[in-house]
């Protein structure tokens, strides 16, 4: 019987090596180890041997049954794989290039903008944060000294959640709340920016629209004064828009900061722009964030991340930015 059960083996060694379907793998399965297979015969013949002899067959069966499963196993495997590139092939996008000139497709102008802010400032030395859009009230008014009854707390101005207490849960309004957040995760000194989608409740016209993207800088640090918040910003102006532009800071007031100022730039034909606010961060929003004012000082800035693509590419409605008109697009 031994002979026999090695005689069967090795047909089916082959058998088994010549099948290229799956299908067909799986009916010689049932033939090799169903119910009416040699070895389960075999198995029911086991009861008429003398134990000795029944000891030895045993075995030798149970290693014959062994190598019949592995050998369908890994036959079943290696037809998966093929099957699998077959499919993989067939669903495959081509996303080459047209033709040696022309591509499907770049990164929108605003993308563009965002990474090579990103890049700017990470040149020095500032990391990048990221925040929840959907934020609760705390973080995006709260912990930024907006006393209750301010207006941009006004539902007119902000899009308010259908979650929780009513007026608790809102789409940001500004990247800000991520400032906050840095704050309660690690310890100072921060050096950080956060650029970042927001939402206002905002009538879409060339310079407005609902949605839209800021970045802002966040650094805590002793020593800081409104001098490095000043020579920061010159030193992003001429990085960002080249050395004929320069930039100034006049005086203004937000909630957060203390001493606030607008920033303005200076383009080449002596005209000035504003392109942002800025300020010391006052004390109240470094201990919202759990920062000792009387040890730490810091500054933040901030500016419309769209503003600066319609600037740096002469686009004179932010509209254009949203419309995905390719015949537009494909310009930047």
């Amino acid at each position: 019987m031994i002979s026999n059960l090695d005689h069967h083996l090795d047909e089916a060694a082959r058998a088994v090596g010549s099948i290229d379907d799956l299908d067909a793998l799986r009916a010689l399965g049932v033939e090799l180890l169903g119910k009416t297979s040699v070895v389960t015969e075999a198995r029911r013949a086991l009861g008429g041997l003398d134990p000795d002899q029944r000891k030895d067959v045993g075995q030798r069966l149970n290693e014959v049954r062994n190598e019949l499963e592995r050998l369908v196993s890994e036959r079943r495997t290696t037809l998966e794989a093929v099957a699998r590139s077959v499919t993989l092939e067939a669903e495959r996008l081509d996303l080459t290039e047209l033709d040696g000139n022309k591509r499907l497709g770049h990164r929108h102008v605003v993308t563009q903008t965002w990474e090579r802010l990103e890049d700017l400032f990470v040149g020095m030395g500032y990391t990048v944060a990221e925040g929840p859009e959907i934020e609760d009230e705390w973080h995006n008014f709260g912990a930024l000294n907006f006393p209750l009854g301010h207006p941009a707390r006004d539902m007119y101005d902000t899009l308010y959640v259908d979650h929780g207490v009513p007026g608790s849960t809102l789409l940001r309004t500004h990247t800000s709340p991520v400032q906050i957040r840095v704050m309660e995760d690690g310890e100072p000194p921060f050096y950080s920016i956060m650029p970042g989608r927001v939402f206002r409740s905002d009538t879409a016209d060339s310079t407005h629209m609902p949605v839209f993207h800021q970045i802002e800088g966040l650094v805590v640090d002793r020593g800081i004064t409104f001098g490095d918040l000043a020579g920061t910003l010159e030193a992003f102006t001429r990085a960002y828009f080249g050395h004929d532009f320069t930039s100034r800071l006049r005086p203004s007031y937000f909630p957060f900061t203390e001493p606030s100022a607008e920033f303005d730039i200076q383009r080449p034909d002596g005209t000035w722009l504003e392109l942002g606010g800025c300020g010391m961060v006052h004390p109240s929003v470094l201990s919202a964030g759990g920062v000792d004012p009387e040890e730490w000082s810091g500054f933040a800035f901030g500016f419309g991340l769209d503003r600066l693509a319609l600037m740096r590419h002469g686009i004179d409605d932010l509209r254009e930015l949203f419309r995905n008109d390719l015949r537009f697009l494909g310009q930047f």
